[in-house]
């Protein structure tokens, strides 16, 4: 694993260099702020922007004259993209589609991720965090506990599993997958990511596959349900490739972005013990605590948009079909918008991070991602009082998905109160459904 430091005053085109370098281990803050120091907006190529600015970028996300990175610009810049199914599939998905397609699959969507079902599982989400943070003790080895292999990674899985009507047995299985997957979201990818993201998505898709048709036999009141009903209905449906597409899409988007967040504040609080010790004493304080967290380290860092016209961004004058590459870490770290950047400070006010996107593509599952962190991270915090590190934690070896590959810690001794732990996830290699229980493609979408 390769981490990338910079000495010195940096100049915009090192800045770019940086993000772009595909060894990507670096912590981008420095070409971040770098950027800021030229301007919101930078020209990095012919008819390629990068843009850093908070203002700036929000107008981008919620301009409607703005394109995502879909199909027929796909087309434009690499002949044989449908050959890879990772990318195929995300380019069926709400995350790269533009009106009227977006419109229609975004309300299909919204209309099965309501709000009801994400409220409904915060019962479900407080039961899984006791039962993870309870076992954590017994999975410790000479004292010391990953917290990303045994919380971070299968908390989310668990819920948005749950969500889905993915069977529990089944549950362990997608972390490979996902991590596989995900490759192909990334600034730049290599050959073996390329092969293993098409490896995962097939299987994906032939889990999906037996899935949907499962459900649509022993209906339940879960989002595969749902969503197969919305391909099978009259008028506005969803056709099979976007149904397995968008099926793929909230199962990744609703796990991975959540485990980086979870890691991320985890750190965080470990490095800022006072605040530890306030969010210990009072988990009413974890609303503010998780907003800043997604702001000083956002679990996804840019995602990108095209003009479908002429526009004039940050004083910039852009083309029509140029590439903006809308840096969503560094723009929650511009100090034109707030005060010390740099400064972890749960107490920010008026604090709103664009981590989740703003705009027609904010991401469904924000919601969701945030009740998850609000209920895990005081929980952690209150069973173990003497949480400490048992050593520097590992970064994902990933540039946009920023999070944490492990997180070694002791735990000490619990505090009162949790519940007894359940069995482990179910484990597995070849993905099918139990029949029980209930420099290629640009960067993602912040959202859908």
């Amino acid at each position: 694993m390769v981490t990338i430091t910079h000495e010195g005053p940096m100049d915009a085109a090192a800045a770019v260099a940086m993000l772009l370098d595909p060894r990507a281990n670096h912590d981008p803050v420095p070409a971040y702020e770098a950027l800021h120091h030229h301007g919101p907006v930078v020209r990095a190529g012919r008819g390629y922007y990068f843009v850093s600015g908070y203002a700036e970028v929000d107008a981008v996300l919620r301009d409607p004259g703005m394109e995502a990175y879909d199909a027929r610009r796909l087309d434009s810049q690499w002949s044989d993209w449908r050959d890879n199914r990772a990318v195929a599939l995300f380019a069926d998905s709400m995350l790269r589609t533009n009106p009227p397609q977006h419109t229609r699959m975004r309300r299909l969507a919204a209309g099965v991720f309501t709000a009801r079902r994400v409220s409904a599982l915060r019962e479900v989400i407080t039961a899984q965090v006791d039962e993870a943070i309870e076992a954590l003790p017994e999975r410790a080895q000479g004292g010391v506990v990953d917290l990303v292999g045994q919380l971070t990674y299968p908390l989310p899985i668990g819920v948005i599993t749950a969500l889905l009507g993915v069977p529990a047995a089944d549950r362990g299985r997608f972390r490979r997958l996902a991590e596989a997957l995900t490759a192909v979201l990334e600034v730049r990818w290599t050959e073996e990511d390329r092969r293993l993201a098409h490896e995962a998505a097939l299987e994906l898709e032939d889990y999906f596959t037996d899935l949907v048709a499962l459900r649509r036999e022993h209906p339940q009141d879960d989002l595969v349900t749902a969503l197969a009903a919305a391909h099978d209905a009259g008028g506005e449906q969803l056709t099979g490739a976007e149904l397995l597409g968008n099926l793929t899409l909230l199962l990744v988007a609703g796990f991975e972005t959540t485990t980086n967040l979870l890691g991320n504040g985890i750190v965080l609080l470990l490095e800022h013990p006072a605040y530890a010790e306030r969010l210990r004493a009072d988990p009413g304080l974890a609303p503010a605590y998780v907003e800043e967290v997604l702001r000083i380290e956002s679990p996804v860092q840019l995602t990108e948009r095209y003009t479908s016209r002429p526009a004039v961004i940050g004083g910039i004058e852009v083309p029509a079909d140029a590439e903006l590459v809308l840096l969503l870490g560094a723009a929650n770290r511009d100090p034109a918008r707030f005060g010390d950047p740099g400064v972890f400070d749960p107490d920010r006010p008026g604090n709103a991070p664009l981590s989740f996107g703003a705009g027609a593509h904010y991401c469904l599952g924000a919601p969701l991602a945030r009740l998850e962190a609000q209920i895990t991270l005081p929980a952690l915090l209150r069973r173990f009082p003497e949480l400490a590190p048992a050593g520097p934690p590992t970064r994902r070896p990933r540039m946009n998905l920023r999070g944490w590959s492990s997180l070694p810690v002791t735990l000490g001794p619990p505090a009162g109160g949790g519940t007894a732990p359940g069995p482990p996830a179910g484990g597995g290699t070849a993905l099918s459904p139990s029949a029980g229980g209930g420099a290629t493609p640009g960067p993602p979408g912040a959202g859908a």
